[in-house]
C-alpha cells in the first residue's frame, strides 16, 4: 500500500513538471506603468514622512512651552570652536562637538539650532561652556551664565560666542 502511494505521488511529480508554464508575458509598457506608480507612491510616502516629522515636533514642542537656543560665531572671529555645552537650570541638555564643515559654516555667519526643549513660565537659568582654540593656538575655556524668562510663546536664544566673551540675544 505504502509503495504504490509512492508510485502515485512521484508520478503526479512529474507530471506537474512535464507541463509547460502557463504565464503571460509582461510587456515593457506595463513594466513602465508599474515603476511611474513606485514613483508616485515613494513621492506620497515621502511627503507624509515629512508632515509626520512637522506634526511630531509640534506634539513633542507645543509652542507654549517650547525654547530654542542657537549658537552662532560673532562677525570677524577666528577661533576654533571645539564644543559648546548649555545647561538648563543646572541640568545638561547638549553637548556639541563640532566638526571643521559646521565650524566653516558658523565662521560665514551661519546660525545653528543647537537645542530645542519643553520649559514652564517663569526665570530659568542657562549656562554655556565653550572650549576651543584662540587664533594664537591657545586652548582656551569659557563659561557664562545667563537669565532666561519664558513667557508665553515660543522663547528664541541665541548664543554669540567669540575669543573673549559669550553674549546672549534674547529674543
Amino acid at each position: 500500500m505504502f509503495c504504490w502511494l509512492r508510485v502515485v505521488v512521484l508520478g503526479i511529480l512529474i507530471l506537474s513538471l512535464s507541463l509547460p508554464a502557463d504565464g503571460q508575458e509582461v510587456s515593457r509598457e506595463q513594466i513602465k506603468g508599474l515603476d511611474e506608480q513606485v514613483q508616485e507612491i515613494k513621492s506620497d510616502v515621502l511627503a507624509i514622512a515629512a508632515e509626520l516629522n512637522q506634526l511630531e515636533e509640534k506634539l513633542l514642542y507645543p509652542s507654549n512651552t517650547q525654547v530654542t537656543v542657537f549658537v552662532s560665531l560673532a562677525s570677524g572671529e577666528t577661533f576654533r570652536l571645539d564644543s559648546v555645552e548649555i545647561q538648563l537650570d543646572g541640568k545638561p541638555v547638549i553637548h556639541h562637538l563640532y566638526t571643521f564643515k559646521e565650524l566653516e559654516a558658523l565662521q560665514k555667519g551661519g546660525v545653528q539650532r543647537i537645542y530645542s526643549g519643553n520649559v514652564r513660565t517663569g526665570d530659568h537659568d542657562l549656562q554655556v561652556s565653550v572650549i576651543g582654540k584662540s587664533g594664537g593656538g591657545s586652548g582656551f575655556r569659557q563659561t557664562e551664565r545667563f537669565k532666561v524668562q519664558k513667557d508665553l510663546g515660543p522663547k528664541i536664544v541665541e548664543v554669540s560666542l567669540s575669543a573673549q566673551s559669550i553674549g546672549l540675544k534674547d529674543r
